[in-house]
């Protein structure tokens, strides 16, 4: 019994660990929010300031190979479809970000964008690193409109009936039968995907607290004071969580198929996607 309990306690350290190298950019984002807001930076205003750390971020990522390019290529898919949510949701009055700022386009700084795209950072290197499989994954018929249709609910929405929840149930039947396996110190382990869905998403409904407390952006009712982020946000995450899955999932299939981008990609000094 005392082995298999020093054995689950070393597994779960080496799990953490992995995936603490796996948030780097979602961390450094974070830290960043923290830090300009206790400590103001000169000569430009904090939404600006906060735009050059990712780009700088970013960089450093690519070039120390952290990051390979294949996974800058999603990563920029990621803050094209945040940064356009972002806008919507803004002008909607969903939520606003209220500081000043250089680089702000209709109300909407372009930092945000990178908030959406360290989602997808995270979840393509936890997936290099914990060497993540699927199993039973469905066809790219049923995959595509899914993810299409919980994308465009965030904006339908507004003007017509929410489906989230009929949304939620269709990815209940579609991904029933599929399985997420993963490799932890040479043992691999497996889980429901929508379990990881839900879980995923529920971490980053925490993150967006921490990321209202120093005021990345503000809700509504969190004009005049801070407050906990509704938990009903988690269905939004969770959504937003499977969409993100499901393109990265798609694309790393679509390489699979294609033999020869793979051979390039072994011969280039970058690792592969």
């Amino acid at each position: 019994m005392k082995r298999r309990l020093w054995h689950a306690l070393q597994q779960l350290v080496r799990f953490g660990w992995q995936q603490a190298l796996s948030c780097v950019f979602p961390v450094v984002i974070f830290a960043s929010l923290a830090l300009t807001q206790l400590i103001p930076l000169p000569w430009l205003p904090r939404y600006d300031w906060l735009l050059v750390i990712c780009l700088a971020m970013q960089v450093w990522m690519l070039r120390s190979g952290l990051e390979t390019r294949d996974e800058l290529k999603v990563i920029t898919v990621f803050h094209l479809i945040g940064l356009a949510l972002e806008l919507f949701k803004v002008h909607m009055g969903s939520w606003s970000y209220p500081e000043e700022g250089w680089t702000k386009v209709n109300g909407v700084p372009l930092y945000s964008g990178f908030m959406y795209a360290s989602v997808a950072s995270y979840l393509c290197q936890a997936w290099r690193r914990l060497k993540v499989e699927l199993v039973r994954w469905p066809p790219l018929w049923l995959v595509t409109p899914l993810a299409a249709s919980i994308y465009l609910n965030f904006f339908t929405h507004h003007y017509w009936v929410d489906i989230r929840w009929w949304l939620s149930a269709l990815v209940l039947i579609v991904f029933w039968r599929t399985w997420v396996t993963y490799e932890v110190g040479r043992h691999r382990y497996r889980m429901p995907l929508v379990l990881s869905f839900l879980l995923i998403g529920f971490f980053i409904w925490i993150a967006e607290n921490v990321a209202t407390f120093f005021s990345a952006w503000e809700y509504p009712n969190q004009s005049d004071t801070w407050r906990l982020v509704h938990v009903g946000k988690v269905s939004s995450w969770f959504l937003l969580v499977i969409v993100s899955f499901l393109i990265v999932a798609t694309l790393k299939q679509i390489k699979e198929q294609r033999p020869e981008v793979g051979k390039d990609s072994r011969n280039s000094t970058s690792p592969e996607f």
